[in-house]
């Protein structure tokens, strides 16, 4: 038994942690008419006392970092602080008690915030149409690129198998694209961080149906040349596409519909600081302009003279891409969240963001220099084989050494064109004392890495669970406890 056993290693039989009143219901004979073999045996849950379980819950809490912790600072996945006035919202019983099946006469309120809520998000984003059904930021880069194939086959251009996708893409990005049947292209950075106009041009044809573009790209840099390549993109008859996942560095200030972009999603947990998945799914927020509005998911979310309803009549729809509509209650939160800024609050959302990526650019650039050496954006995206090559100690040593320091470690080998990466995304909810935390932290690890390598090498010291080998972890995945043989007799 370890230091902290399982909660199936502490129950005991016969343990129960409610009273449940006898039911004065008679047994239903249902189930005499299932076949034997059909009747599932009693599920082997553990049998422990309502205090035990407390406890277990509690102090298994303690043992877990988050946001509400300290600084969370890793690059692309935006870990901000979730307000907590968002969950109260999301808590009053007209929201959480409304049922997707109840009829839309009784929840008028709840589909009016959806409405607002996507004319607030197209109206942020640059677009003129939103739809909130997608349930998370993958499942709408998904759908918009559904829409663009129903597009492109609505018009007879079928031959338009392809999308150009840069090299320092998400994964989510060929992910999607291959899971609507295109074949990817690969499009390469410059040296300067920006797209290869020149890779870009010679990647374009008759075969393109659209290209997938991150802005801020996912080296944390605005794409100068924006405008030129979505033209270049629509003269050759393709249709382009806005990653949202960093919008927190644009939001209030610059619009990705103004930019070329015909459609986008938007992640609501990032950007507009609802929880991230652990909960559950997301919310992921589309945008498009009017040529592809008639391919948006239905049913939308509509008001007509004053009328709030899911408009199922949309017969160009490429359909259902969730059940019902969405993630409610994270668009609860995302609106909350909005309406506490306002419109002249929320550009500082994106002016902080960058001010921070940039302090921590600026502090760490002479031990872990910028992988582009020019103002970085919400995120900054550094190289650690200067390092390496000097102590043989990697990022991924320096991050597990972080853990000792009471920082979470940042975002390690992502972008994979970077050698050594290093993301870090501050978020513009830290301030500067914990920003000065993390990059005291960084600075004197690399101190460490110059006199104690093998020390850095074995971190982390402090935390549950120490430096394991993750490749024997992952091709021996085992998470499921499973009951204790008895020994046996022979």
């Amino acid at each position: 038994m370890s230091d902290f056993p399982l909660i199936f290693e502490k129950g005991r039989a016969g343990r129960i942690g409610a009273m449940i009143p006898r039911t004065d219901v008679p047994d239903s004979p249902i189930a005499d008419l299932i076949a034997a073999e059909n009747v599932r045996e009693p599920a082997a849950l553990p049998e422990v006392d309502e205090l035990e379980t407390i406890r277990h819950f509690t102090n298994l809490s303690r043992r877990t970092y988050g946001i509400d912790v300290g600084i969370y600072p890793l690059g692309s996945c935006t870990m901000k602080y979730n307000p907590r006035i968002n969950e109260k919202t999301a808590a009053l019983p007209g929201f959480a008690g409304v049922h997707p099946m109840q009829p839309e006469e009784t929840a008028q309120g709840a589909i009016r915030l959806l409405v607002e809520l996507q004319n607030i998000m197209a109206e942020i984003s640059g677009f003129s149409h939103a739809s909130a059904q997608p349930s998370a930021g993958a499942a709408g880069e998904h759908l918009c690129l559904m829409m663009i194939k129903a597009y492109h086959t609505e018009r007879g251009d079928i031959g338009r198998t392809v999308i150009l996708v840069p090299d320092s893409a998400h994964g989510t990005n060929p992910a999607s694209a291959a899971r609507c049947g295109y074949s990817v292209r690969s499009v390469a950075t410059d040296a300067h961080g920006n797209t290869d106009l020149n890779a870009l041009s010679e990647q374009l044809g008759p075969d393109v149906a659209g290209m997938m573009l991150t802005n801020p790209n996912t080296l944390g840099l605005f794409e100068r040349n924006i405008r030129q390549i979505t033209d270049m993109v629509h003269k050759a008859g393709g249709m382009t596409f806005c990653d949202g996942a960093n919008m927190n560095a644009l939001v209030g200030i610059a619009r990705p519909g103004d930019m070329g972009f015909d459609c986008m999603h938007l992640n609501l947990h990032k950007t507009f600081s609802t929880p991230h998945g652990g909960g559950g799914p997301g919310c992921g927020m589309i945008g498009c302009h009017d040529n592809l509005a008639p391919y948006m998911p239905t049913p939308l979310a509509t008001e007509k003279d004053g009328h709030y309803f899911l408009n199922a009549d949309r017969p160009k729809s490429v359909g259902r891409v969730h059940s019902f509509h969405g993630n409610f209650l994270l668009a609860v939160r995302a609106l909350t969240y909005v309406l506490a800024y306002g419109h002249d609050l929320l550009p500082d959302v994106a002016r902080y963001a960058v001010l921070n990526a940039n302090y921590v650019q600026a502090r760490l650039h002479d031990v872990f220099p910028p992988a582009f050496d020019r103002y970085c954006m919400h995120e900054c995206v550094l190289t650690g084989e200067p390092l390496k090559q000097k102590t043989g100690v990697r990022v991924l040593d320096v991050s597990k050494r972080l853990i000792d320091y009471g920082c979470h470690p940042m975002t390690n080998y992502f972008p994979l064109i970077v050698h050594e990466a290093m993301m870090i995304e501050p978020t513009e909810t830290e301030n500067k004392e914990w920003i000065d935390r993390l990059c005291d932290a960084l600075l004197a690890i690399a101190k460490e890495a110059e006199t104690e390598p093998e020390m850095v090498k074995g971190a982390p010291y402090t935390a549950v669970v120490r430096r394991m080998d993750e490749a024997t972890a992952a091709r021996s995945l085992n998470l499921r406890w499973k009951q204790p043989q008895p020994a046996s007799c022979d």
